[in-house]
């Protein structure tokens, strides 16, 4: 699965990913939403879902200081994945990142803008304070 494909997951329970694991996708799409799984086929989520509750609680799990509404890096440890640059400059390339991905701090904003626009065209519901 791609990285961002693993960022996805981890906040829309796998519904968004084809390859998501069976088990976690299905318990919070029968709790309650009115959205019909059936009527958003593989590439979109069902429903909206509200991102910053989702993290904020990945973040209380850490018991560290994560700043996920401004920083990559942050918003990659709390959902368990690697935030590593090599990972960092993977996920440029998926996303199509055309700078240098040695210029770590230019590419990192560039990253963290696109995983908002991008979750946001996906269902993410964001909180306002964040520009995508």
């Amino acid at each position: 699965m791609s990285i961002f494909g693993k960022i996805m997951s981890a906040i829309f329970g796998g519904g968004s990913a084809a390859a998501a694991p069976a088990g976690g996708a299905s318990a919070p799409a029968s709790s309650g939403a009115s959205a019909s799984p059936a009527s958003a086929p593989a590439a979109a989520p069902a429903q909206t879902v509200d991102v910053a509750p989702i993290l904020d609680k990945a973040v209380a799990a850490k018991k560290e200081k994560l700043e996920w509404r401004t920083s990559i890096v942050d918003l990659m440890k709390a959902l368990d994945i690697d935030s590593s640059l090599s990972a960092r400059k993977e996920l440029a390339k998926e996303l199509g990142f055309t700078g240098d991905t040695n210029d770590s701090a230019s590419m990192n904003v560039w990253l963290h803008k696109q995983v908002m626009t991008k979750l946001a065209a996906n269902g993410g519901k964001l909180p306002p304070e964040i520009k995508h």
